[in-house]
């Protein structure tokens, strides 16, 4: 007895916590046991008296707490949904388009989600997300094909602020939202850390399809330094206030 308490001290004093002590991983959500059990309370305490308001940032919800979420009365009349860096990958937002829970909502915030083309295929075919006016869907990995199907659909008909940073973008996609029938409302473009060069750049700063856009970041791309001077000569966007390219 006195040799075990004395290897308890010892794990103590060292800091050390024995497997037994673990709580141990959720293989789908990467979150604890105790974690998953407090996926209501999480919600709870994320979502506003009146429910319209859900945020949930930086919480690693995974799948199972994503169908929760779906599930959960309070937020039936969600309009702001904010789920950044929860592990939610396609499936996650597959889970999201199919539930009449999230019909109302007008933000979206999908920043950091492992989201490919398969979750934009999710969003644009789903029947709701019909009234979004803010999506931010930065630091997934969408590439080219991914924004080409989301700004070829009618649910960012009325989107003023679309955050598109960090997600592999090359001129095609570049190009795609530049020529896009439905971005007359947008106000605010965020094109951060993609990989668009000079020609996806003069595209988008002359697009015929942008009438309203007053902010345009397109940091760290894939354009010569050289090339700045003129492309900022080139914008020919009606509204536009702040153009970024560095």
């Amino acid at each position: 007895m006195k040799l075990c308490k004395n290897f308890v001290l010892l794990v103590l004093s060292l800091g050390i916590l024995l497997p037994a002590c673990r709580s141990g991983n959720d293989g789908v959500t990467g979150a604890s046991a105790r974690a998953r059990m407090d996926v209501p309370k999480l919600i709870e305490s994320g979502t506003s008296e009146d429910g319209r308001i859900v945020n949930l940032n930086n919480k690693r919800i995974g799948l199972k707490g994503v169908r929760i979420l779906a599930e959960t009365e309070k937020v039936k009349n969600v309009r702001s949904l904010a789920l950044k860096t929860n592990k939610l990958g396609d499936e996650g937002v597959a889970i999201l388009a199919e539930s009449p829970t999230f019909q109302s909502v007008e933000k979206l915030f999908l920043w950091d989600n492992q989201v490919t083309v398969g979750g934009i295929k999710s969003l644009v075919k789903s029947a709701h997300f019909n009234n979004l006016t803010e999506l931010n869907l930065m630091r997934n990995q969408l590439g080219d094909e991914g924004v080409k199907l989301l700004v070829q659909s009618e649910k960012v008909g009325q989107i003023t602020l679309l955050d598109l940073g960090a997600n592999e973008i090359g001129d095609a996609g570049a190009i795609a939202i530049a020529n896009s029938p439905h971005l007359e409302n947008l106000k605010r473009l965020d094109l951060f850390r993609n990989k668009i060069s000079s020609k996806g750049i003069e595209a988008l700063i002359r697009s015929k399809h942008l009438p309203n856009l007053e902010f345009l970041d397109l940091t760290a791309n894939a354009v010569d330094i050289e090339q700045i001077p003129f492309l900022e000569k080139m914008a020919d966007l009606p509204n536009l206030k702040v153009l970024i390219i560095q």
